[in-house]
């Protein structure tokens, strides 16, 4: 009995001592990580800070860690990822001049699972589960890059580009207005409609397709898509992300279609001036073709970016010029006096874009308001020294607006709708540098930006030249915050418009 009360004094001693130890060193370790990592938090042990990210307001989530840590700087753990968030104006131009040398873009693994998973479909297997936070690969970045070379060397995206797609641009906006909106006296919804025409658009610029109906009917897989995209992976009936993945699936079946057709019909001799039809002749350093399955993931991921940001915009510019005469007059007349310069039926061309000047700086204030990209991750390449902190290799970066946006210190009465702020030059280059900038910057800045601007004030052109309309919720709830929403689709009720108005 002696022997085994002095064998248990003895063992519980040396656990005492051996837990000593370890607090010890651990207590060390963490002062020493502590002053050279971003102060913040990693949150809940796996999920970290998710949650907070994801169902929280963005501009709360950030603006409460930047009071509580630092106005430059904080970290915390989002989708699995330790994370710095740089903020303010000089943390937009320190990432902004730093890409491809500090860091490198980097998908969340929500979005990597949904535009990536033709590699398990190739294989057959059933998609593993949600695999751990991946160390840095020169492979995927390579791959990353070469994605984003797709739209950015063929020059689709460049402005004689767009110049000669404007018209069809304009065409099927026209038919889509006049199909769904014309002599309508009872309550109309703009964000549906939004949806449609910018969906319509973009797979006649990067599919070459023209039928609405065949469109119209994946307009929901994309919302669940793009909701998808920033969400917990968790793949189980009702889930959102479960959502997104049979929408993924829905949408590469119907891609794989398109694709067969158009190969069919370049067979056939038939000329084609798309992006998908570039993707399916262009050819890698060794002379191999691009797989029809990643065909249709990076056209899945075209589409979404160019739909989803568009669609939004529209829609919250009609809410607010609704809710101000003033400012509907004042678009109304830059507008009129553009198509009084234009025959009858004659589309816009890139110079009378240019002259809608006004109407632009509408546009920027919704989307400092709204904005149709909260912000996106990179992946660090090599430890580096920001505000005194130092960020580690393979941490992820996440840059957002929230940081700027709405900040009394930039902007003035935040809250208000102002589309003065950009009187001086237009596009925030009167504000102060790097506090507007929602297509991002440096050489990430948003391939997409000049086909955006061209969709919206298309829209906006054909819309306030034959009506006037009224909000009928002003202070509609607004759902969702990676892809913030009207709930009731924003009703409008539409008038004539009249050189009275």
């Amino acid at each position: 009995m002696e022997i085994s009360a002095l064998f248990l004094s003895v063992v519980i001693v040396l656990f005492s001592i051996a837990l000593s130890i370890s607090v010890f060193f651990k207590n060390m370790s963490k002062s020493t990580d502590e002053t050279k990592l971003p102060p913040g938090s990693f949150g809940w042990p796996i999920i970290g800070e998710t949650i907070e990210f994801l169902f929280g307001k963005p501009e709360k989530f950030v603006g409460d860690r930047m009071k509580k840590y630092s106005p430059d700087i904080f970290k915390t753990k989002i989708l699995g990822e330790k994370t710095a968030v740089i903020c303010g104006p000089n943390g937009h131009k320190f990432l902004f001049a730093n890409e491809q040398k500090l860091f490198t873009a980097f998908r969340p693994h929500p979005t990597q699972s949904l535009f990536r998973s033709y590699q398990n479909k190739a294989t057959g297997s059933t998609p593993p589960p949600p695999p751990p936070p991946p160390t840095p690969s020169d492979q995927r970045n390579s791959r990353t890059d070469e994605e984003s070379k797709v739209i950015r060397q063929p020059g689709f995206l460049k402005p004689e580009a767009l110049a000669r797609f404007m018209g069809k641009m304009e065409s099927i906006t026209q038919q889509l207005l006049q199909t769904n909106w014309n002599g309508k006296t009872e309550a109309v919804k703009v964000f549906p409609l939004a949806k449609t025409i910018t969906l319509t658009i973009s797979c006649r610029f990067f599919l070459g397709i023209e039928n609405p109906e065949r469109v119209a009917r994946l307009v929901d897989h994309f919302d669940d898509i793009t909701i998808g995209m920033h969400s917990i992976m968790l793949n189980v009936p009702g889930t959102i992300f479960y959502r997104a993945q049979k929408a993924a699936a829905a949408i590469r079946k119907e891609l794989l279609n398109v694709i067969n057709e158009k190969k069919e019909a370049m067979a056939a001799g038939n000329p084609m001036q798309d992006i998908l039809s570039h993707m399916i002749v262009v050819t890698d350093p060794t002379g191999k073709r691009m797989p029809e399955a990643e065909i249709a993931d990076k056209i899945m991921g075209l589409i979404t970016a160019g739909y989803s940001t568009v669609a939004t915009t529209i829609t919250f510019l009609m809410k607010y010029v609704g809710e101000r005469p003033d400012i509907y007059n004042k678009i109304r007349q830059e507008q009129m006096e553009i198509a009084a310069s234009k025959k009858p039926e004659e589309f816009l061309e890139w110079e009378d874009i240019q002259k809608m000047k006004y109407s632009w700086n509408v546009v920027c204030e919704t989307m400092r308001l709204n904005p149709p990209l909260q912000g996106t991750f990179r992946e660090v390449l090599t430890d580096f020294t920001y505000a005194g902190y130092t960020i580690p290799k393979g941490w992820k970066v996440y840059w957002t607006v929230s940081t700027t946006n709405m900040n009394p210190a930039y902007f003035k009465d935040p809250e208000k709708f102002d589309p003065s702020r950009y009187d001086s030059s237009g596009e925030g280059k009167g504000l102060a540098p790097y506090t507007y900038v929602p297509f991002g910057g440096g050489p990430r800045l948003c391939p997409g930006k000049e086909y955006a601007r061209i969709a919206i004030l298309a829209f906006l052109h054909n819309v306030i030249k034959k009506y006037k309309w009224e909000t009928l919720f002003p202070n509609e709830k607004i759902i969702g915050d990676m892809m913030p929403t009207p709930e009731k689709g924003l009703p409008i009720l539409l008038h004539p418009a009249t050189s009275s108005n």
